[in-house]
């Protein structure tokens, strides 16, 4: 009797531990969905943050664009410069966006779409529409002092969305609106805030159900819950690593393994090949964006089309510039597969008016290294001062990197 009691009283401990240490378990899960939670809003928001910055900087830097006059685009009062507003004939006025107009414009438009709001501020705005919220002008303050950006939940009104915000840093294309307010290159100039309302809320109820399905089921749970949890941290690595426009690698999963081919290889050599679209920028002034986004997609598919061997990898390397990753390839072997392309390129017959040769051609840069290095960065260099000299020599070409003579 005693033993039997005994026995029970190790079954009863150790079913006590183990609900323990499902509770606990749980409560840590609960803990770290909430961090991941928060880590992926925060990202989504400087992601949306930074498509915002870049497109008012390249806006900024051609001194605003002309836009016809609509019912919803009228003249900007507070823009304050020559040639404001452009009369092309009786029925058709330009007016000029600055990056300020662009931005709340994206703002309205994102906001029809999926409620994503972006709201440019100041404390010293030069729209009263653009005065900041409290927590704006808290968080405004709080860049002065020196915090690079911010972002939280916020509760308002029973609803939780996400708030995010960053400065904007006054560049000498800004000067131009905004010398006569005091500010100087450098300066923070304000912030842009993103509001993302529906960031979807953890499932209490599944990690309450997988954590009670652990306590009774046992090891094979955990297994499954593993595997689940792996499929989903190596579906968002995908997405971090593929360019969106293309389909492609994009410019951090090139970095991150080309390093890591250069490491690995044994006694082999390793080629790069880093190419241009001719002339691509005019290409889209002619044709238009969803053109330049078309054209942009098939050049990529036809370089992964001419990727045969499974360690190659080609990727966007910015732009309209694209890069091949070719380990255990000559020099001879990376110019007949840098031909090819070219010849593929051409073959795909986009017009190109402002081309030499009429469609959408390549220049192409080639870089070998014999195991002598594993330095990315000088591979890279070479492989850019090759389609550099292609450039120079004509475009729609490939030109080699070959080691100066040394004297």
């Amino acid at each position: 009797m005693l033993n039997d009691r005994h026995l029970n009283l190790r079954l009863i401990l150790a079913c006590v531990l183990w609900w323990t240490l499902a509770a606990l378990s749980l409560v840590w899960n609960i803990y770290q969905e909430n961090q991941n939670r928060q880590h992926l809003a925060f990202e989504a928001a400087r992601s949306f943050f930074e498509q915002i910055r870049i497109t008012r900087r390249w806006n900024a830097r051609h001194g605003g664009v002309y836009v016809p006059v609509t019912d919803d685009t009228q003249p900007n009062p507070y823009l304050r410069v020559p040639n404001r507003d452009l009369r092309v004939s009786d029925t058709l006025t330009l007016t000029l966006i600055n990056p300020a107009f662009m931005t709340r414009q994206l703002s309205e438009i994102a906001k029809e779409k999926d409620g994503i709001q972006f709201h440019i501020t100041s404390l010293i705005p030069l729209r009263p529409e653009n005065a900041p919220t409290p927590w704006e002008a808290a968080t405004l303050q709080q860049f002065e002092q020196g915090l690079p950006e911010k972002g939280e939940f916020i509760v308002d009104n029973e609803q939780q969305s996400y708030h995010y915000m960053a400065p904007l840093f006054t560049e000498k294309y800004c000067l131009r609106c905004h010398a006569d307010q005091g500010y100087r290159e450098g300066d923070i100039r304000g912030g842009i805030s993103v509001t993302l309302p529906k960031i979807p809320r953890i499932s209490s109820f599944a990690l309450v159900a997988s954590h009670l399905a652990i306590a009774l089921g046992g090891t094979l749970i955990i297994v499954v819950m593993g595997h689940m949890l792996a499929a989903s941290y190596r579906e968002l690595r995908h997405q971090a690593e593929i360019d969106p426009l293309t389909t492609i690698p994009n410019r951090r999963f090139f970095n991150d393994h080309l390093l890591l081919e250069l490491r690995r290889r044994h006694s082999t050599p390793l080629s790069l090949i880093l190419c241009d679209i001719d002339h691509f920028k005019t290409y889209n002034d002619h044709f238009g964006h969803p053109a330049g986004d078309q054209c942009l997609r098939l050049v990529a598919q036809c370089l992964r089309n001419h990727l045969q061997r499974s360690g190659d990898f080609c990727a966007r390397y910015g732009g309209e510039e694209f890069v091949l990753v070719l380990p255990n390839t000559e020099l001879s072997g990376a110019i007949i597969l840098a031909e090819k392309i070219r010849h593929a390129i051409l073959a795909l017959r986009l017009e190109h008016p402002n081309s030499t040769v009429g469609n959408v051609s390549m220049s192409f840069g080639v870089a070998t290294d014999e195991c002598v290095n594993v330095n990315p960065e000088l591979l890279i260099h070479q492989a850019d001062q090759a389609l550099y000299q292609a450039k120079h020599l004509g475009r729609n070409r490939v030109e080699v990197w070959h080691s100066p003579i040394q004297p």
